[in-house]
């Protein structure tokens, strides 16, 4: 499992059916267990997205022997959803990341 920050204001746009709106348009179709929004594409078999209102938490389980243009067109669409529900580019999201590694006791 993993977590992304929020840009300010974000956490605004994923409340309610946000987030599933969100998932739907980048990836086809998106289901809503309880509080929590589950998606199945191309080289992603189950992914369950949900936050608390300061993070974007996602767990995913991925499909192996998956072709090429599968994987990235796969990688294309979960770069523009984690963008579009966190406010965050890929190179923000990096950098965030690397901060906070930095950040954390070893």
């Amino acid at each position: 499992m993993r977590d992304y920050e929020l840009k300010r204001g974000a956490g605004k746009v994923l409340e309610g059916e946000g987030l599933r709106r969100i998932a739907a348009e980048m990836f086809g179709d998106a289901g809503v267990d309880g509080s929590k929004v589950t998606v199945s594409y191309g080289a992603v078999e189950r992914m369950i997205a949900w936050t608390d209102g300061k993070k974007l938490f996602v767990d995913i389980t991925m499909k192996s022997g998956v072709s090429d243009s599968v994987a990235t067109d796969t990688i294309k669409a979960f770069n523009a959803f984690l963008e579009k529900a966190t406010g965050f580019t890929a190179k923000e999201r990096s950098k965030r990341a690397q901060d906070a590694a930095k950040k954390s006791p070893a």
